[in-house]
């Protein structure tokens, strides 16, 4: 016995309990099948310390859909979650907890206390963003979940670090990198934002030796750094300095004779053309440096402060120092003059603190070598960019690349795989936890304090997951290379290229073939939603308010690939509203039926052929929309179609054989209906989920359906046996008929109670004969006559379509004396209304005082009026 669809559709109850019926059933596994194609998405992994937000359900959504489609199409679909350890954040949120809650650093736990403590933390609150994803109605194979943490990730980290290190191609040295002193690690090119921020140019005076009144001047945006200073430098060819190069200055403040050297990096006509050369603090001077045997002195600590080297400042922080330094060489009268500057400041991209370029031994991988094979797999279009202006952005950036900074100075994370002798000095790099010095056996070996980089094991993800590097991984010979990554534009350089660049050198192959880029959940006024201007808006409480279903199909519609999207609250009720109205379709076409199971009548009417054939092109056009990520477009078509087409048309059309007494009819019109819902429900569920699925297990099946669920059924195709030309345009000439009586008829404020006949004067008698039925019941006719010439009566309305000419007597639609009364009255408003605007426009003094938009407003008031008294007019003269 079918089970029948309450009144109202409450998705609190509903989507929780197919969810839990998809996971029992094992409705999401991704199986090997040798007689099918995979079709493989990698979900980018959320941090663990994450909660959703509308960016995870933005992204959660668009997954879901590509899974589900591919899933219906009868590809062997897999979709492997998975969430990141999220070094920075979430060492932060412990240390945080261990401060707040116990008075504790994790100085005072040390580091493998500290990790316990961050692997507890990671066991209780990790999987808080897993439900979550669960909520909004991801089909991922939750049984495959990964942690970039878990063994076989770790493994797959060790492995890389190994081979990059044995090919020279991860390399210690001492480089001038990003450093945050308020995370207090080092950071990648990648990781740093640059802001414009209003600053200061700060022009000093550099007494030359043994020239007394003499000095150079160098204008700095870091005063604090010249406590650092090992030199200055002019350019060769600068007539100016000619005499002074080879020479040596004063160092104000540190009274340290520092030389003046020639190099070309130096701009003749920027400033005096003299600069301060700060190797330890800028990566311009420490090239310079290397160039002149300039000595690196370092004067700022990892917190920001100024340290042992820098005098009499020691101990302040960089910006209290600043200020110190600056009052100092004003009383020397050093300082020869201040400058408002605006700047570009490099910033943290987690906590936006000011970064500080600084001398410190770091790990780093060589770019070069390795940029070359990723950028040749973009360019030759092995993987591509949707849409696929970010493959200019992605291969600028590869063209132009740094090598990375992959150290962190943190405990959580992937610590580096190296031991240090303590006895001969050697380096050790292993696979396997080292035990003794390779080079002299000595047991006297310390491991590496820091970490890797975080984006470093999320770099490895696309095959780290499928069981790389173990050689004999089935899953990786099947589902790899995976065949779409869906990821924001602003992670292009953190995850994607170095995704790209990883695959192609750790498994000679490009890992996705697509990368489909989506923009950011904006609020309704465009702005970024962040918690300083507190217009986040929660994608639980949407969904829990409104539906998961009414939250993803907001997302989805209007959406297009790369571009930011604003979120509506009131678009959340709309598509809650549409959700509803399908809803009501299924429960009136479910009380009609009588049927138990789903095929299609041997005898289709004209409405049947045309419904039939309408789906027949959104199948189509929906199907190629969804293979170009169009995922907005066809949304909107599947939308339109399911609330015209079928609810508002088609249904209606049905009913006089539904509530006829031809049973024979009956039965057919329920087949159709039945029929098109089917396989509406099939096209509308990647998009909502939860609703279709309840429906379509309620309603009749084929014989010869075997899978229980709506999601393990065959995606719609395009049926050339379904496809008629001729019925559709015929039954859209008897729509156009009905929308033209309905306009005129609303204009004229006629009540759908009051009937009419109508005379219908066309060529195509037979089309409009056949529909006579449905003009009646939709046109609100009292009788409908059907004729090929019809002469104009005064008295008739008459309204016309490309087919045909419509009348009606105007005395049975309304009381001719009350609205000959109503238009005079409405006819002296406007004029009133228009005189008033059009004085307004022509004086002068107006149009020069008000602004622009004002008098646009007016002018678009002034054609509206203008067009309403034309048709009050018209309708006037045919009264």
């Amino acid at each position: 016995m079918r089970k029948e669809l309450p009144k109202v559709y409450d998705p609190r109850e509903v989507e929780g309990r197919i969810y839990a019926q998809w996971e029992e059933n094992k409705c999401f596994a991704g199986v090997r099948d040798a007689k099918k194609k995979p079709y493989t998405i990698v979900m980018p992994p959320p941090n663990v310390t994450g909660q959703l937000h509308m960016g995870h359900a933005m992204d959660c959504t668009l997954q879901d859909i590509l899974i589900r489609f591919k899933r219906m199409q009868g590809y062997a679909a897999l979709w492997l979650p998975g969430t990141d350890h999220a070094g920075i954040a979430t060492q932060i949120k412990v240390e945080e907890e261990l401060r707040t809650k116990e008075g504790l650093t994790r100085y005072d736990l040390g580091r493998d206390k500290f990790l316990e403590r961050v692997w507890d933390w990671k066991n209780t609150y990790g999987n808080r963003i897993v439900a979550q994803q669960k909520k909004m109605g991801a089909s991922c194979d939750w049984d495959r979940a990964r942690f970039t943490m878990d063994e076989g990730c770790s493994k797959a980290v060790r492995e890389t670090f190994c081979e990059l290190y044995e090919k020279g191609l991860i390399y210690k040295g001492s480089r001038i990198i990003n450093w945050c002193p308020n995370c207090v690690t080092a950071l990648s090119d990648a990781e740093v934002e640059y802001v414009d921020k209003p600053g200061k140019l700060w022009h000093i005076k550099y007494p030359i030796v043994g020239e007394e009144g003499r000095y150079v001047i160098v204008a700095t945006t870091r005063p604090e750094t010249m406590l650092g200073d090992s030199g200055v430098a002019v350019h060769p060819n600068d007539e100016r300095y000619q005499d002074i190069i080879g020479k040596k200055c004063l160092l104000p403040l540190m009274d340290r004779e520092i030389p003046i050297v020639a190099d070309e990096y130096v701009e003749m006509d920027f400033g005096t053309g003299c600069v301060k050369m700060t190797p330890a603090h800028d990566p311009n001077d420490f090239e310079v440096g290397i160039r002149h045997n300039l000595e690196s002195i370092r004067v700022l600590d990892d917190y920001g402060k100024v340290n042992e080297l820098g005098g009499k400042y020691e101990g302040m922080d960089r910006y209290e120092a600043r200020k110190a330094i600056v009052a100092d060489l004003e009383a020397l009268g050093l300082m020869e003059k201040i400058e408002d500057h605006q700047h570009n400041v490099g910033t943290c991209y987690r906590c936006h603190n000011d970064v500080e370029p600084i001398i410190s031994a770091q790990w780093f991988v060589k770019m070069k070598p390795l940029a070359e094979e990723a950028i040749r797999v973009v360019e030759e279009g092995e993987t591509k960019f949707v849409p696929d202006r970010f493959s200019k952005t992605y291969l600028n950036w590869m063209e132009n690349v740094h090598d990375w900074c992959i150290s962190r100075q943190l405990w959580w994370g992937h610590q580096i795989p190296v031991w240090y002798c303590d006895d001969c000095g050697h380096m050790t790099v292993s696979r396997t936890d080292a035990c003794q010095c390779e080079k002299c056996g000595s047991k006297n070996i310390t491991r590496d304090p820091d970490v890797l980089d975080t984006w470093f094991s999320s770099a490895l993800w696309p095959f780290s997951t499928l069981g790389w590097p173990d050689a004999d991984s089935e899953d990786l010979d099947y589902f790899y290379p995976t065949d779409v990554l869906v990821t924001g534009y602003d992670i292009i350089f953190f995850w994607v290229a170095r995704m790209i660049f990883s695959g192609c050198e750790q498994t000679k192959k490009t890992p996705f073939h697509t990368v489909f880029i989506h923009g950011l959940v904006r609020d309704d006024k465009g702005r970024k939603m962040s918690k300083s201007l507190g217009n986040g808006i929660d994608p639980l409480e949407m969904a829990e308010q409104y539906g998961a279903d009414a939250l993803r199909f907001n997302l989805i519609t209007g959406n297009s690939p790369g571009n930011d999207m604003r979120f509506y609250t009131e678009r959340c009720e709309a598509m809650r509203n549409f959700a509803n109205k399908i809803w009501n379709a299924s429960r009136f076409l479910m009380m009609n039926l009588t049927i138990t199971e789903s095929t299609l009548p041997e005898k289709l009417e004209l409405e049947d052929k045309w419904i039939l054939s309408k789906l027949n092109t959104v199948i189509a056009e929906v199907t190629e929309n969804m293979d170009h990520y169009e995922l907005g477009v066809a949304a909107q078509k599947i939308y339109d179609f399911i609330w015209d087409t079928y609810c508002d048309w088609y249904i209606e059309m049905t009913k006089p054989r539904l509530q006829g007494e031809d049973e024979a009819a009956k039965v057919q019109a329920q087949q159709v209906l039945c029929y098109v819902l089917t396989d509406i429900l099939k096209l509308l569920h990647p998009f909502m989920p939860f609703l279709t699925e309840e429906i379509w297990q309620a309603l009749p099946h084929e014989a010869d359906c075997k899978e229980k669920f709506l999601m393990l059924q065959q995606w719609p195709e395009f049926r050339a046996d379904l496809a008629f030309p001729q019925e559709e345009k015929a039954v859209e000439m008897l729509m156009d008929a009905v929308k033209a009586v309905r306009a005129r008829r609303s204009e004229m404020n006629v009540p759908p109670s009051k009937k009419a006949h109508l005379t219908i004067a066309t060529a195509e008698g037979e089309i409009f004969a056949a529909g006579i039925p449905f003009l009646k019941r939709l046109g609100y006719a009292s009788d409908v006559s059907v004729v090929a010439q019809k002469e104009e009566n005064k008295g008739e309305v008459t309204v016309v379509t490309s087919a045909a000419k419509i009348s009606m007597p105007l005395a049975e639609l309304v009381d001719l004396e009350k609205e000959k009364a109503r238009i005079a009255k409405e006819l002296k408003k406007a004029r009133g209304n228009l005189e008033q605007i059009t004085k307004k426009l022509s004086n002068p003094g107006f149009l020069a005082k008000a602004p622009e938009n004002v008098v646009a407003v007016e002018k678009e008031r002034a054609e509206k009026l203008s067009a309403l008294i034309t048709q009050l007019e018209e309708q006037e003269s045919n009264m």
